[in-house]
């Protein structure tokens, strides 16, 4: 207080505890809340630095998570070229079958196909995710964006696999006076199927350009499965890298806000011994000043 005189002992001792006090009060702030930058009044210059880190952090957060979200939705539809291959090949087993059997056998035969055919189909209509199906239409797409500030994206365009890989199959009808109507992407039982095959040249001709459209429609999925798994590795590449990125830019952020706790543990230890140092320097000086009165006395 000003009405008040200190000898100029004292008002040192007074200073240095003040001053010991506002540091330890910024210790334990730090040590409590674990930042040594904790607001602009702290640091202007590294705060909004550090803001400006963790905000772009949090950009490149929020699309990787719509990264994540377009893998899976490809990696359903790499499951539905996966399953449409592995039932190509049972109809071409069974086309192959067809050529040495008899006609009970193959009416039996024609069945399974249709039956495949349709199965075909019902997998690629389910390989979808979120609602978005990459492989029964042609109209679908799915545009993953990587960061906030420019126009980096990557856009995956849909394939009808299923009706291309069907109408493919109906190219295959006639051969001659033999036909085989595939209907819905199977073999028409109106028309017999294969029970109307025989074992004349015809037949022959009808089978092997049945098996070259099912070796078409093979080479037609195996494409796409390849075009939609280099998709799904650039995708977590690329997330990968978000990932990596959002770490670098975060640690940076803490190493100009974040406080060294260690250090300020030290630190408050330290303060500690200068306040008691001080109590008992401010009480020396208040001694002095007794030692006055008891003259007086």
């Amino acid at each position: 207080m000003s009405d008040i005189t200190l000898t100029a002992s004292a008002r040192t001792a007074l200073t240095s505890l003040q001053s010991t006090a506002s540091l330890m009060s910024r210790t334990q702030g730090r040590l409590t809340s674990g930042m040594k930058v904790a607001s602009a009044i702290d640091d202007a210059v590294s705060f909004f630095k550090a803001q400006g880190l963790t905000d772009r952090a949090s950009d490149f957060t929020s699309r990787k998570s719509q990264i994540d979200q377009g893998i899976s939705s490809v990696t359903a539809a790499v499951n539905g070229t996966t399953i449409a291959s592995s039932v190509l090949k049972q109809m071409q087993g069974l086309v192959s079958s067809v050529r040495t059997a008899d006609s009970s056998t193959r009416a039996t035969l024609t069945s399974q196909f249709n039956n495949l055919a349709t199965q075909l189909n019902s997998a690629e209509g389910d390989s979808s995710y979120q609602g978005l199906n990459l492989v029964n239409n042609s109209t679908a797409s799915l545009t993953v964006y990587f960061n906030q500030g420019t126009g980096a994206a990557l856009t995956i365009n849909a394939q009808n696999l299923n009706t291309s890989v069907l109408l493919s199959l109906a190219s295959a009808a006639s051969s001659g006076a033999l036909s085989i109507m595939l209907s819905g992407g199977g073999v028409a039982t109106a028309g017999g199927g294969f029970s109307v095959l025989s074992d004349s040249t015809s037949a022959a001709a009808v089978l092997n350009n049945l098996q070259s459209q099912l070796s078409s429609a093979q080479s037609t999925i195996r494409a796409s499965a390849a075009r939609l798994g280099g998709n799904v590795t650039f995708l977590q590449t690329r997330s990968d890298f978000t990932t990596n990125y959002t770490n670098t830019m975060t640690t940076g952020a803490g190493k100009m806000t974040l406080a060294d706790l260690n250090s300020e543990g030290a630190n408050l230890v330290a303060l500690q011994t200068r306040q008691q140092i001080g109590i008992q320097s401010l009480s020396i000086a208040g001694q002095q000043q007794q030692a006055i009165l008891s003259l007086l006395r």
